[in-house]
């Protein structure tokens, strides 16, 4: 399963120069909790409930010697306090995804970065954006599904092995290869891949093999 499978291709966007009144707004109105800021094609930022509640959370001032004092704060969050425009209170750089990245992939990236949504990216132009939410729903496949996908897109789009040749049982989430490979590398590689498709909860192998190419 690839990004373009799951991502939500109509995103609302905002300019730089929108103001964070309409930023709220649009939030509000849609039920989002982040907007893509582009500049032209290019995303160039987040903008979220978070830069948001930044100011709503502001505790008194923060100008002058004694506001600092009162009230230390980093460089970057006095930018956002004082943020007027999505350019302004927007995280950035961006973190992106190209569409045709595996969900897997997504989902890594996510944890490692530490965002909940993922602006996805078509020849260097915005055509979709990736949540968290997206990721999750990819969990709730029925194990038929799961079982095509096994065998059409790992045992044999990746390891180009005859799927028939490979037994792939599926129960809950819960995956069982069976059948005879080339290599040893294979079949443990095999059921390395088959782990990370999204929705698969376990991973039981007998495969065998012809050959032994382990030391």
């Amino acid at each position: 399963m690839r990004v373009k499978d799951l991502m939500v291709r109509e995103v609302v966007t905002v300019a730089p120069e929108t103001s964070l009144k309409d930023v709220a707004s649009i939030l509000a109105e849609r039920g989002i909790s982040g907007l893509p800021v582009v500049d032209g094609d290019e995303v160039v930022g987040i903008v979220s409930e978070a830069d948001i509640l930044m100011k709503a959370q502001a505790p008194g001032p923060t100008r002058g010697a004694l506001g600092r004092l009162l009230h230390p704060q980093s460089a970057e969050e006095v930018e956002k306090l004082e943020a007027r425009t999505a350019g302004e209170a927007m995280s950035s750089p961006v973190v992106t995804i190209d569409a045709g990245a595996s969900i897997a992939e997504a989902a890594s990236l996510m944890v490692q970065r530490g965002v909940n949504r993922l602006p996805v990216v078509e020849d260097g132009r915005l055509s979709g954006i990736l949540t968290r939410a997206d990721v999750v729903r990819a969990f709730t496949r029925d194990d038929a599904e799961l079982a095509r996908e096994i065998r059409e897109d790992v045992i044999l789009k990746k390891f180009w092995i005859a799927p028939e040749t490979v037994t792939v049982t599926v129960e809950n989430g819960e995956v069982t290869l069976g059948g005879e490979v080339e290599r040893q590398s294979v079949a443990e590689l095999l059921a390395s891949y088959v782990e990370h498709v999204p929705g698969v909860v376990s991973v039981r192998s007998t495969l065998s093999w012809r050959e032994s190419d382990r030391p």
